[in-house]
């Protein structure tokens, strides 16, 4: 739930930011900068902890799109890790797509999982009831696609921060 809630902030945020209204993007910024690629494996870490104790622990069985999102996070995971301890801001843009393309699944997975999108054959072989199964559902909306998608979101976010030029570099215009 608090995932949900930054998510959201900083969606405001962003959408504040396009809308010429720079302060809170500034201030984020500044206060996350150099600490971009740690939020990344903290928020990363806690997902795939969170994926393992479902299936490890929890005894769910993940399907088939719950297998594509893992691919997306888990290499999130290391790859930061081993970034932020070399100080290694470039590789930011690098892993953009892996945050990016694992939203979409989970976005896909989430239509599967309300009856939007039919699920496909595949999903009903790997996992009891298939993708459309939904083995948590707190609070109305909270499944385990929408914990992934909020971890990949806000991965995404954080690795736009890390990948932009730092502030004190930025132009006035900028600020």
């Amino acid at each position: 739930m608090i995932g949900q809630v930054i998510t959201g902030l900083l969606i405001l945020i962003g959408l504040g930011w396009v809308f010429g209204l720079r302060s809170p993007a500034n201030w984020v910024r500044r206060s996350l900068e150099g600490y971009e690629l740690w939020v990344v494996f903290l928020v990363s870490s806690i997902a795939t902890a969170g994926s393992l104790f479902f299936s490890e622990i929890a005894g769910f069985i993940p399907c088939e799109l719950c297998w594509y999102q893992r691919i997306c996070m888990y290499p999130l995971t290391i790859v930061t890790l081993l970034a932020a301890l070399a100080n290694d801001r470039r590789v930011a843009r690098y892993l953009l797509p892996l945050p990016l393309v694992g939203a979409g699944v989970s976005i896909y997975h989430l239509l599967v999982e309300n009856g939007v999108v039919e699920q496909a054959k595949a999903c009903l072989l790997s996992a009891p009831g298939g993708c459309a199964t939904k083995w948590i559902n707190e609070f109305g909306f909270v499944t385990i696609p929408t914990l992934a998608l909020t971890g990949f979101v806000l991965c995404a976010a954080f690795l736009l921060l890390g990948a932009a030029p730092p502030i004190s570099t930025a132009t006035v215009s900028e600020r």
